[in-house]
């Protein structure tokens, strides 16, 4: 088999690998994801049938979550579409509280009969499992919210956009990169869709619509002669938004460097893609780094990354706690560091809170799958651990009355639990650029970009690597970079944060995709921060041979 034929094939393969793992339900014709869902009157009816059939029972709370999810992702390789899937899933879940324990149950027969046998059956399951819990379930009170909606801010529905319109802007992508130097590029699109109803004994019916959205590219560059490849990945950030974010109406483009560009509340997938393809070709050529420390300027789009993997993670507050491990292991950020009240986590610029009211951002919602109101907290303020990330059964061990709201199941037939929300690093308070960040380092190293990663079971030991790597020497950019990656600890890391960039240059990273829980279950969440710059960090070559 020639090399171009199994590169062709391979990505075949490989698309459809990504399908089983993030399609929830089943495939329809793109036109029933345009049909109108069933109405707020039907589903409170439904919902109050849950509610009084799990009473009836001797449930003593119940939660109802009535679930139509929505999902369109779109594949090319080249010139060629490789892949589009539709797909809906509409079901019920049905979770109480009796006897003291949690028990849960879920049903896509959405009839009175269907419900009434789910809520029963929820009972059950509660029961039995009290038999063995040495302990009550202890749920932080929520005062019913009422009837109340709320509605992704969008102007255009994703779905609503022709699949032909789609497939034109990716056919542009991919040709513009083999322009500009790809020998290779697979380009997707994927659009999701939650319209959730829920409603519990505490007297709350809450109807959201919810949407996001995540265009993304590979492009990779070949050198024959020298027989090297180098790729580049978009530097795009999956949103909560509709396909406004790609029609460059609402466009907010960040000069950098160099030419480089970043994005906020619209993204160029053409033009990232033309220069991505000019990138990969750059990258072949690259000096391969010197190790050693250097001060690391670290663009959002990186950032983003280990702000999820050494922040967000490691204070979940079940991670914390040991009763979460997969996925991501547990966490170095125990209660007695918390409970000190001056456990130095970083320098006094960092200051991390979790969100999920920022506009435009993956974890935004108005109500979380409790029905408990999102907001922000802190969870380090000047540098010190303040916090952690907890719901209505978490936050009293923590000493705290009240829900963060950060509950979340992706699915219908999915028990919610603790999920992160967005959790960003607030920008500098002072005016500052990209290039005052550059100007005022001596040796250095800018990174754009998330590249691979590795970090251990407690959150604490890591090393990340980017997609560009530019060099810094007194002052100004001096060239690309390669095999770069920097190693430190937490709050080694943390606490090296030297300088931001202001309010002007804040930007979100997004992982639409994010793992946890057994069985596992996905969710999406931004992480916002302006370019910071951390010195004196460990930098190794990842290219050199042991």
């Amino acid at each position: 088999m020639k090399r171009r034929e199994f590169m062709q094939l391979s990505g075949l393969g490989m698309g459809a690998f990504m399908l089983p793992s993030m399609v929830m339900g089943r495939e329809v014709p793109v036109e029933q994801l345009l049909e109108t869902g069933p109405d707020v009157a039907f589903k409170k009816q439904m919902a109050d049938i849950a509610l009084n059939a799990a009473r009836s029972k001797g449930a003593t709370y119940t939660d109802v979550r009535i679930g139509r999810y929505l999902q369109q992702f779109l594949f090319t390789r080249e010139m060629q579409v490789q892949n589009v899937t539709n797909a809906e899933s509409y079901g019920v879940g049905i979770r109480v509280i009796a006897s003291g324990c949690w028990g849960f149950s879920a049903t896509s027969d959405v009839t009175p009969d269907g419900i009434k046998k789910c809520a029963e059956t929820a009972v059950a399951i509660a029961k039995a499992n009290a038999k063995i819990q040495s302990e009550p379930v202890v749920l932080a009170a929520q005062k019913g919210v009422g009837e109340v909606s709320w509605k992704t801010p969008l102007t255009k529905n994703a779905f609503e956009i022709p699949i032909e319109q789609k497939v034109d802007l990716l056919m542009k992508v991919n040709g513009e990169a083999m322009k500009n130097g790809a020998a290779f590029v697979t380009s997707n699109l994927f659009f999701v869709n939650e319209q959730k109803y829920f409603a519990s004994t505490d007297g709350s019916y809450i109807d959201q619509d919810v949407h996001r959205i995540w265009p993304t590219f590979t492009v990779t560059a070949i050198d024959k002669a020298a027989g090297k490849f180098k790729t580049r990945d978009a530097i795009s950030s999956p949103m909560g938004m509709g396909y406004e974010y790609l029609d460059g109406l609402a466009s907010e483009k960040i000069a950098g460097p160099n030419g480089l560009v970043g994005y906020r509340n619209s993204y160029d997938m053409v033009e990232d893609a033309t220069m991505a393809a000019k990138q990969a070709k750059e990258k072949i050529t690259a000096k391969s780094v010197t190790p050693g420390k250097y001060d690391l300027v670290l663009d959002p789009n990186h950032l983003g990354l280990t702000i999820h993997e050494s922040v967000g993670h490691p204070l979940e507050l079940d991670r914390v706690l040991g009763y979460e491990a997969n996925y991501a292991g547990t966490s170095f950020a125990t209660l007695d560091k918390w409970k000190s009240g001056n456990f130095n986590y970083g320098s006094k610029l960092v200051n991390i809170v979790a969100d999920k009211t920022q506009p435009h951002t993956l974890g935004t919602v108005g109500y979380d799958d409790e029905g408990v109101p999102c907001k922000e907290w802190n969870l380090i303020k000047d540098g010190v651990l303040v916090n952690y990330q907890a719901i209505r059964d978490q936050v009293a061990i923590i000493g705290e009355k009240e829900s963060h709201g950060c509950c979340y199941a992706d699915n219908w037939d999915s028990v919610q639990f603790q999920r992160m929300p967005n959790v960003s690093l607030r920008p500098g308070t002072e005016k500052r650029s990209v290039m005052d960040m550059i100007k005022g380092g001596d040796k250095g190293i800018y990174i754009i970009g998330r590249g691979s990663y590795s970090i251990d079971q407690q959150r604490y030991n890591f090393q990340f690597g980017g997609q560009l790597f530019y060099e810094i020497k007194n002052g100004e950019i001096v060239g690309m970079l390669d095999d770069v990656a920097y190693q430190s600890n937490t709050q080694e890391f943390w606490n090296s944060c030297a300088q931001l960039c202001d309010k002007d240059d804040y930007r979100t990273f997004g992982s639409f995709f994010d793992g946890k829980g057994q069985p596992s279950q996905v969710s999406a969440v931004s992480h916002g921060s302006a370019t910071t710059r951390f010195n004196g960090v460990n930098v190794i070559n990842t290219g050199r041979k042991i």
